[in-house]
């Protein structure tokens, strides 16, 4: 079967117009690299040699773009969206035909981290997580809210104010920003909502009311949001992963 692994690409890549739209965000390069290659290979040299890539925008660039590559010796499959923008929850609903019986990281394709993925799914399963959300403490426009023990504890828009919270009170609650890089249980399955279409966090949000949703915190190391201008030497507004 294989170890795992999804990456999503399906995003529009709406703050990195005009360049999105000629390309899908996945192709975008860094250092003569695309960011999709970037994902593939962290995730292939973490040991990941079966991995799901979402696609919608510009969805056959995408698959020319890995059949052109037999170098990366692993098997990679697809989940496609150009007919419906399923959004993350959607997404990794639809993906569910690809779960194995172990855990899985999902990774968004914009994101370049030196996180350890290994350590990661390894404090997933010391902590016996449905689900595991990589944090860091950054400035961001939004915030996930950590709780006693790790625990996934609210949200919390910096802009506006606005609070979501899984218990009664936001004492103790820590903020840091969402990494865009998460761990899944196959078994999450079991409590997806009815919709095609939804977001992730608010999912998990209500789901930590009453199952283990942890936050690992990965401050040490390196990450960089490469779905906006800024990582390409262009001014636009701070934001964090699609």
């Amino acid at each position: 079967m294989g170890n795992r692994a999804m990456i999503l690409a399906a995003g529009k890549g709406t703050r990195l117009r005009p360049w999105t739209d000629r390309k899908p965000k996945a192709l975008m390069e860094c250092g003569g690299q695309t960011l999709l290659e970037y994902a593939i290979i962290k995730l292939r040299d973490a040991g990941y040699d079966h991995i799901l890539i979402n696609v919608h925008h510009f969805a056959e660039a995408i698959f020319g773009f890995v059949e052109a590559r037999d170098h990366f010796g692993i098997r990679i499959v697809f989940s496609d969206e150009r007919d419906e923008l399923l959004d993350t929850g959607g997404a990794i609903k639809k993906a569910s035909w690809f779960f194995g019986n172990e855990p899985f990281p999902v990774y968004n394709v914009d994101i370049r981290s030196s996180i350890d993925l290994r350590s990661m799914v390894q404090s997933h399963l010391a902590k016996k997580a449905l689900v595991t959300l990589a944090v860091k403490d950054r400035p961001t426009s939004r915030n996930l809210l950590m709780g006693a023990g790790g625990q996934l504890g609210g949200w919390r828009d910096n802009r506006t104010g606005d609070t979501v919270l899984v218990g009664d009170t936001a004492e103790g609650l820590v903020p840091l920003a969402y990494s865009g890089i998460q761990v899944i249980d196959p078994a999450l399955s079991r409590f997806f909502p009815r919709e095609r279409r939804f977001p992730v966090i608010p999912f998990y949000l209500e789901l930590a009311g009453s199952q283990p949703v942890h936050l690992y915190r990965h401050d040490q190391d390196e990450w960089t949001d490469m779905g906006k201008k800024e990582s390409y030497g262009i001014n636009s507004a701070t934001e964090g992963p699609d």
